[in-house]
């Protein structure tokens, strides 16, 4: 059984957390054996002001705010919901910054397992032909599902993890020679990020090799 990957999404007051910023909204999106398992979804009330600009982006209001599980009773739920999970977002830097500060004010312990890959840089790697690497784009670009109404946070997770889907069926097919039996697993996921478009071949084999040979196996 391959492993469970949380996807995860934010949408926030706007400011980055360094500036005052908090989170409105979290979902996250269990993936498993490629598909969706599993979700989580909840507004989350921290006393932070939405700017009108934000609402009108967004369609959650101060009001719907006032009415939400306090902030710290949210993330310590979907840190429960996520543990042992690696996770994924799209623009990932964004998200884990806001996972991390939230995540501190709740007086959570960090959980080793959270580490991050972001979608936004592996399609800059995998898909040189899409017009852009924003989630709607690559959306249209993939004929992913239609989720609902984006910047909401639940829509945007999964639509986040239909298209890494879509990333781990198309690596395990283009690297099928050098991937053999295995998965294309986080921590493939997590080193292709960083890799040039020209090594991506290269990354894939010298990540299968010794993890085949552990299994007596070999590459096609």
């Amino acid at each position: 059984m391959q492993q469970t990957i949380a996807v995860i999404d934010f949408e926030t007051t706007g400011l980055g957390p360094t500036a005052g910023g908090r989170a409105t909204e979290i979902a996250a999106v269990l993936v498993r054996d490629g598909a969706i398992v599993d979700r989580y979804q909840s507004l989350m009330h921290s006393g932070a002001w939405v700017p009108p600009f934000i609402e009108r982006l967004t369609g959650i209001s101060n009001a719907m705010l006032a009415e939400a599980p306090p902030a710290e009773r949210v993330m310590r739920e979907v840190a429960e919901f996520t543990r042992g999970c690696p996770l994924v977002a799209h623009n990932a830097s964004f998200d884990r910054g806001f996972w991390m500060h939230e995540l501190e004010r709740a007086g959570c312990a960090p959980d080793p397992a959270h580490e991050f890959a972001c979608t936004v840089l592996l399609a800059r790697r995998l898909y040189p032909d899409a017009p852009d690497c924003k989630l709607g784009t690559l959306a249209r670009h993939h004929n992913l599902p239609d989720n609902g109404r984006a910047h909401r946070a639940l829509a945007d997770a999964l639509t986040t993890a239909q298209l890494l889907l879509r990333m781990q069926a198309d690596l395990e097919a283009r690297y099928a020679r050098e991937l053999g039996a295995l998965p294309v697993d986080h921590a493939l996921l997590a080193l292709l990020q960083r890799a040039g478009k020209a090594a991506l071949k290269r990354c894939v084999s010298d990540y299968a090799r010794p993890r085949l040979a552990s299994l007596g196996l070999q590459a096609v």
